[in-house]
């Protein structure tokens, strides 16, 4: 079984197109294609986005008993499904499910025209379900028979992001564990980092696996309930149990997206100006001017591979849950580890302000 990467990752929404406006005209994603009762899909509306190699579905429940709509109800707004690209769908599920993943849908084909595109999905974590993707022929077609291509709309196609560097999943505190020895066992994912956390009274640890090819990253967090609670408890409480926190884009230009989507009204969490007065000395030289990235807010951080730069907007959503994270790799193949003090202070600062 070969999981090559993430190959999109399906939300389900209130009302798809209204997400698919702010997607669009905020972060420059196109609609690049539509689903729903004429194509196939019964009692949902689907939008397909893309950029680069992201692709986001969004799909709305037309009745009160579709998994979308019970969804939103218990979450909000929120990732549903993780889909990963494999060699072999019908392999793969037959390994995953003999490894103790609990299946959820048989492998199924859809074609047209030299297209051939073949799914099945299993149990994740919480509610959210992975699909596994494995697809032949032109890739223009996400999935034949169901979503209609369309002419893309939105913004111009600027390209800002390249792909979806990883998740950030939380998990009810006892669950990280379990968790990470899912992905280890059934995946195949091995652990490549972990770290307990102590930020202002509260504390989280965090375990990170990651896919053999590199390409299929999760970042899990659970909160240390002996420690005052915090917003990974608040997360918890308002998305009613485990699921992402946020999802983060990769760049090659942080200052170039960030200065775009701050134009376009996106706000990004605050970071103090005392951040920057030593990072020199924490991160070494930094090749964009750190005057530049104090005024987008953005952080740096360096591991044994090189430098990593990101920032996180504020949450989009009623409850405060899900959110964005913009970062640029430059050479660093860790996870910022070195900036989570300096992002939860920022999200404190955040909830407070709602409060």
């Amino acid at each position: 079984m070969e999981i090559y990467g993430i190959d999109h990752v399906e939300m389900y929404v209130g009302d798809a197109r209204q997400a698919a406006f702010y997607l669009a005209h905020a972060f420059g994603l196109q609609v690049h294609g539509q689903g729903g009762p004429d194509t196939g899909l019964p009692d949902q509306r689907s939008l397909l986005l893309r950029q680069d190699a992201v692709q986001i579905v969004l799909t709305t429940g037309l009745v009160a008993d579709h998994p979308a709509a019970a969804y939103v109800q218990r979450h909000g707004d929120g990732v549903a499904i993780v889909g990963m690209e494999v060699d072999d769908a019908t392999a793969a599920y037959g390994e995953l499910v003999a490894r103790g993943a609990v299946g959820l849908k048989e492998p199924e084909r859809f074609e047209a025209g030299e297209s051939v595109v073949i799914t099945a999905e299993v149990a994740g974590f919480g509610d959210v379900i992975h699909r596994l993707v494995e697809r032949h022929g032109p890739r223009h077609e996400f999935l034949p028979g169901r979503i209609q291509l369309t002419a893309p709309s939105g913004v111009p196609d600027e390209k800002l992001f390249s792909e979806i560097d990883h998740l950030a999943i939380c998990v009810p505190s006892g669950e990280l564990e379990p968790t990470a020895k899912f992905y280890e066992d059934v995946f195949g994912f091995p652990r490549i980092f972990e770290e307990y956390i102590e930020v202002a009274g509260q504390g989280m640890d965090s375990k990170v696996v990651q896919s053999p090819s590199k390409h299929v990253t999760f970042t899990l967090i659970e909160p240390d309930l002996s420690r005052r609670p915090g917003q990974i408890n608040d997360f918890l409480t308002w998305h009613a149990g485990a699921g992402v926190q946020h999802i983060a884009l990769r760049t090659s230009n942080i200052v170039e997206a960030v200065s775009t989507l701050s134009d376009r009204g996106v706000n990004f969490l605050g970071t103090p100006s005392t951040y920057y007065d030593a990072l020199a000395e924490r991160v070494g030289e930094v090749d964009t001017p750190i005057e530049e990235l104090q005024q987008r807010g953005i952080l740096v951080d360096r591991d044994h591979w090189g430098q990593l730069l990101q920032i996180f907007t504020e949450s989009m959503h009623v409850r405060r849950t899900l959110f964005l994270e913009i970062i640029e790799r430059r050479g660093a193949m860790t996870f910022g580890s070195g900036n989570i003090k300096a992002l939860y202070e920022a999200k404190e600062r955040e909830l407070a302000h709602d409060a």
